[in-house]
């Protein structure tokens, strides 16, 4: 554990100063988001939205982020990935205002703007890091990334709706959505604060940049993308609905199911840590396919399980394996293409995987109208293991042997003592 630690530290160090700052800019931009996708869903209950319309309001969303990501991605060519960043961040700040009264309308609009800013900063997130770490210290980072962001949503889903629930008491407001409204408008601040640190960054605006998608090798797009808009598939129309389910099964309240989540990220924020050295060990394929599917018994105790310690822990456990592979393919991706055609490929993954969660939550919002509760998540439990194992079955069979080149190269690699800044998704 202490060797394990002191690489991490020494791997962190190596990194550029645009790279350490972006993990800064993960920290803060990350508990916004963390605490807008874990309570979002409870404040449109809170208003007396229905699950239909909740499934609507969460296609919209990311209909939009469907809608820009290539340009998102052609712009970030032109303009730099900062700026491309900044833009997103404010969308999402101006968004978290715009839920604040409550009214439908404004949600429509909110919802909107929220998955157009969202999907413009995860568009160029990718590129961004691939651009400014080298290539033996991408697994590192992308884990080392992928893990901030989930330590991020345990401190803030803690302190967020302990925090606005004591407010809301201390002030007396009794409505039901005022402890989220107060959270939102924490969440608003804490995106504006993001968006001062991204220009902290160091301008990487081309000198002469065009607009551009670049695609050499359509075969291998194809298979880089299609597992994950599969798994998109599955996670759309469940993971976004989860606050619900655990919510309704077991009668908790803001605190309690903002502690539930928190402890489910802490697994998935080590599990993440962990993954370099199984990728080390089995190549970077094969630890992605070991732990996806490992989680995919846990999936059936966490859908059926009547007990709410075993479904914490299932969440627990099926969250960790499967995001654990997550930073690692996000590496693997952008190893196997040109630098011209990165910003092109974290269009198409983070575009497929917005259309995946376009298209899931209105299956989930039938499913609810048609079947009720229980038989309607039944369902959608069954749904998203199937996806799921089709999906890491694709990856095993089409990248097992691409990467077992790639892997033992990288294990005689040694961490560099500084990354230069190179100017260039989850």
């Amino acid at each position: 554990m202490i060797g394990a630690l002191h690489r991490y530290v020494r791997g962190f160090t190596g990194f550029s100063r645009d790279a350490r700052l972006f993990l800064l800019t993960t920290i803060i931009f990350g508990a916004a988001l963390s605490l807008y996708w874990i309570d979002f869903n409870l404040y449109l209950e809170s208003l007396g939205v229905d699950r239909p319309t909740m499934g609507w309001l969460m296609s919209i969303s990311q209909l939009a982020g469907v809608l820009v990501a290539l340009p998102a991605s052609a712009a970030s060519s032109r303009y730099g990935r900062r700026n491309v960043m900044a833009v997103g961040m404010a969308m999402v700040a101006a968004a978290l205002l715009i839920f604040l009264p409550g009214q439908k309308p404004l949600l429509v609009v909110g919802v909107i703007a929220l998955g157009a800013g969202s999907q413009v900063v995860s568009v160029v997130q990718i590129p961004f890091i691939a651009e400014h770490t080298l290539p033996h210290q991408r697994n590192h980072y992308f884990a080392v990334w992928s893990a901030f962001g989930f330590l991020t949503s345990i401190f803030s889903t803690v302190l967020g709706g302990a925090a606005a629930t004591a407010l809301a008491d201390r002030f007396g407001l009794v409505a039901a959505s005022a402890p989220y409204q107060i959270l939102l408008s924490g969440v608003a601040i804490l995106g504006l604060v993001a968006l001062a640190t991204v220009y902290m960054l160091t301008s990487d605006r081309p000198e002469r940049g065009k607009f551009g998608l670049v695609v050499s090798d359509r075969r291998l797009f194809y298979r880089l993308l299609l597992p994950g808009f599969l798994t998109s598939l599955g996670a759309g129309q469940l993971i976004p609905f989860l606050n619900v389910f655990v919510q309704t099964k077991f009668s908790l309240g803001l605190p309690a199911v903002n502690a539930v989540f928190a402890i489910t990220s802490l697994g998935t924020a080590f599990a993440i840590l962990a993954q370099p050295a199984l990728a080390r060990r089995f190549g970077r394929i094969g630890s992605i396919v070991l732990v996806q599917g490992a989680s995919l018994p846990f999936l059936v105790i966490l859908g059926f399980s009547p007990v709410l310690w075993t479904v914490v822990a299932a969440l627990t456990v099926r969250n960790s394996l499967m995001n654990a592979g997550s930073p690692i393919f996000d590496a693997f991706a952008m190893e196997r293409v040109s630098a011209g055609e990165r910003a092109t490929l974290a269009a198409g993954m983070t575009l497929l995987w917005s259309l995946g969660w376009t298209v899931a939550p209105l299956y989930y919002g039938t499913l609810q109208a048609a079947l009720g509760f229980t038989a309607g998540y039944t369902v959608d439990f069954v749904t998203i293991i199937v996806l799921y194992s089709i999906a890491t079955s694709l990856l095993w069979r089409w990248f097992r042997k691409d990467d077992q080149v790639a892997a033992a190269r990288s294990v005689e690699l040694p961490i560099a003592p500084e990354a230069p800044a190179l100017v260039d998704v989850v």
